[in-house]
């Protein structure tokens, strides 16, 4: 059997499968699908300081190769996330890491003050990226100095690990990473949906009612790594590599890349069990090429050198 454990942003986790956040609920509605025993972690959907209605309807779309969604951080608050959610996070025994969002800075801090002290959390991911909210502006994940100032306030309210969830959405990723690297981030998820936009022909109206939304599935997966790829060059940080896996193999090339983890969001949709077993295909294969433990073969990647100027001639 390989060793699949891995220390992310140093939370120990016993595989590098997490749940996408805004794909599987806080998870306790997917537990009937899912065990948490499977996971290394839960990711929480987006949790806001007040409560948020969400985006009108229709607000998400199917195409060939995954969605377009526009929900607008839908939730219930963090108040009802403290009275009702944690209790019964606790009694699983899940690795818990809380997505937390807001419309202003100091939001992501209020936030993330309220959360700090409950034992049912072990991190935070600070969703910077969001892309239905705002008009698609993407304000915190376009500027690296509003990236570092949203790191900074959430980082000066908490000693839990904190990742920084990064759009793809911009010319260059790294300096984003940078930007939250220098704000005190502790890791890096990379990334969120791709801007897309649908068009119903027969009615000539868009699928979404935003128009604009977030596009996810396993068409934006070489999008995705080579953000991760991007993160990776850029900081000393962890990263946990998100976009378009469906199996064993897209997840591997996040972590042969060097990714600590990854995120499984849109194929859940299509198959709300595959998490389950996730973690043991990973492994299965890992074993086929021989490998002991994920550490030994996470970032094998092979970059090719260019061949000499005389073999060239």
């Amino acid at each position: 059997m390989v060793d699949l454990s891995v220390s992310l942003a140093g939370l120990p986790l016993a595989n590098p499968i997490l749940s996408a956040s805004g794909t599987f609920g806080h998870g306790l509605e997917m537990e009937g699908f899912v065990p948490p025993q499977a996971l290394g972690a839960w990711v929480s959907k987006t949790v806001t300081l007040k409560p948020r209605p969400g985006n009108p309807m229709p607000r998400i779309a199917e195409t060939r190769a995954g969605f377009l969604n526009s929900i607008g951080l839908e939730n219930r608050g963090v108040d009802a996330y403290i009275e009702e959610t944690l209790p019964r996070l606790a009694e699983r025994g899940a690795r818990v890491i809380t997505n937390v969002g807001g419309e202003e800075v100091d939001d992501f801090a209020r936030v993330t003050e309220r959360l700090t002290e409950r034992p049912e959390i072990d991190a935070f991911e600070v969703n910077l990226s969001c892309p239905n909210v705002s008009g698609g502006r993407l304000p915190f994940s376009t500027d690296p100095e509003v990236a570092e100032r949203v790191l900074r306030a959430v980082k000066g309210v908490t000693d839990k690990p904190v990742l920084a969830k990064l759009s793809p959405n911009v010319t260059r990723i790294g300096e984003i990473a940078q930007g939250a690297e220098a704000g005190g981030a502790d890791g890096l998820t990379a990334v969120n949906t791709v801007l897309g936009l649908g068009v119903d022909w027969r009615t000539r109206r868009p699928l979404l009612n935003t128009v604009v939304g977030g596009y996810s599935g396993s068409a934006i997966h070489p999008i995705a790594l080579r953000c991760a790829w991007e993160c990776l060059q850029a900081t000393g940080l962890p990263v946990v590599g998100c976009g378009g896996i469906g199996g064993p193999e897209e997840a591997l090339a996040f972590l042969c890349l060097g990714c600590h983890a990854v995120q499984v969001g849109t194929a859940s949709f299509s198959d709300p069990s595959l998490l389950a077993g996730l973690a043991a295909r990973v492994g299965a294969l890992l074993e086929e090429l021989g490998v002991e433990t994920l550490e030994e073969y996470r970032g094998s990647f092979q970059v090719p050198q260019p061949a000499p100027l005389a073999a060239r001639s």
